[in-house]
């Protein structure tokens, strides 16, 4: 399966997000991760560009690529992690109401996620279940009218600031992941809160909060799906958006490698600049080769969520290029402060931030581990690990 070339509107819209990174995001980078704040300006510059509506299908005024969605995400992570995420959590529930909300539920949500207007998150850990979906103990119950959500989430990214949260409850009497429906919870739910947020080592301007539901009134309409398709519709999401994830890596990833780059080329020791060692040469040219193999994975993976590509195939393409990437960004960035020596210890210097956030992305929207077991199942058969 090939990767098409980029066309012109596709090249054009990275250079411009080139430009813009440059001009207006790098400046605010350190200063959004020094102070943890959420970075409003920069998600109005966001909406102000549209970049929101990327990878939205065309009927709800968006642009319909993935792929472009990645040169957008890959462009701003090289300066900024936290601007990236911006989109990526703009993004993360939107794959879910595509693939199990109804036509009521999509008209009503996702223009005004294309447009900026709504925020959303997605909920899905929970104390004592992380990569495993299908023990969460959080339960919906019927109602009158609905359900009440009874449980607790933690490191919900961006509920603070969000209009709905799709959370994942215990709907069915059945075990495992049959038993899981997906909810739309709105901001002011009787029975809702967000309590404390996480202090985190990197992604820190966007926060991480703990959730807790106390018969959280949930309307029957804002159900997504049947009351037991919470697994799949949530597994869609993931799937969907894992590719932008990706992107995220390769884009840090880049960012480092020209860091370190710069920072070899003006160093001097022994009386000759750092880049001049073939150690460090053969470093850099290493960090070079595998953003270049990530990267390949990412844009095919993106290619295929453009042409329709779903089931097995996508999660697999999806996490080999997560997991890949994010493994990139990690080795790229640790290498990178390794040039830096001393310095790039330093809060003064970039490139610890890039160490801290890169290491994050090797554990959100599914560890690495578990990316590798998906990329298993596919080559082994499922029947393999039963």
């Amino acid at each position: 399966m090939e990767i098409r070339p980029l066309n012109e509107e596709q090249r054009l819209l990275r250079d411009t997000i080139r430009r813009m990174a440059e001009e207006r995001v790098r400046p605010r980078a350190a200063e959004i991760d020094a102070t943890a704040e959420y970075p409003q300006d920069m998600f109005d510059l966001l909406r102000e560009m549209g970049l929101f509506a990327l990878p939205f299908p065309k009927e709800y005024g968006g642009a319909a690529s993935m792929v472009s969605a990645c040169l957008a995400v890959e462009e701003l992570a090289r300066v900024c992690y936290n601007t990236a995420y911006l989109l990526v959590v703009q993004w993360s529930g939107f794959g879910a109401i595509l693939a199990s909300g109804d036509d009521a539920q999509k008209a009503r949500l996702l223009p005004g996620l294309v447009a900026g207007d709504l925020r959303a998150a997605i909920a899905v850990t929970e104390p004592g279940t992380g990569s495993d979906v299908a023990g969460i103990q959080t339960r919906a119950e019927k109602c009158d009218g609905g359900y009440a959500l009874t449980g607790g989430k933690i490191y919900c990214t961006n509920a603070r600031h969000s209009d709905f949260i799709i959370v994942a409850a215990r709907s069915g009497g059945e075990a495992g992941h049959r038993g899981i429906g997906a909810f739309i919870v709105e901001r002011g739910a009787v029975g809702f809160t967000i309590a404390r947020d996480e202090v985190k080592m990197g992604a820190r301007g966007i926060p991480s909060s703990e959730l807790r539901f106390d018969k959280a009134f949930v309307p029957v309409e804002n159900r997504l799906g049947p009351e037991d398709g919470g697994f799949k519709a949530i597994m869609a999401a993931f799937n969907r958006t894992r590719p932008v994830i990706g992107a995220r890596g390769t884009g840090l990833a880049l960012g480092a490698m020209e860091l370190a780059a710069d920072y070899a080329k003006e160093r001097m020791a022994f009386g000759q600049p750092v880049s001049d060692f073939q150690g460090v040469r053969w470093m850099l040219a290493d960090m070079a080769m595998r953003i270049e193999a990530a990267r390949g994975l990412v844009y095919r993976a993106a290619s295929a969520v453009d042409r329709g590509v779903t089931g097995m195939e996508l999660a697999r393409l999806s996490a080999m290029a997560k997991c890949m990437a994010t493994d990139a960004a990690m080795q790229v960035a640790t290498d990178a402060v390794q040039i830096f020596g001393a310095a790039g210890v330093s809060k003064d210097v970039p490139i610890e931030r890039y160490m801290r956030d890169a290491k994050v992305l090797q554990i959100v929207e599914g560890t690495n581990q578990i990316q590798r077991n998906i990329v298993a199942d596919a080559l082994l058969g499922r029947a393999a690990r039963r």
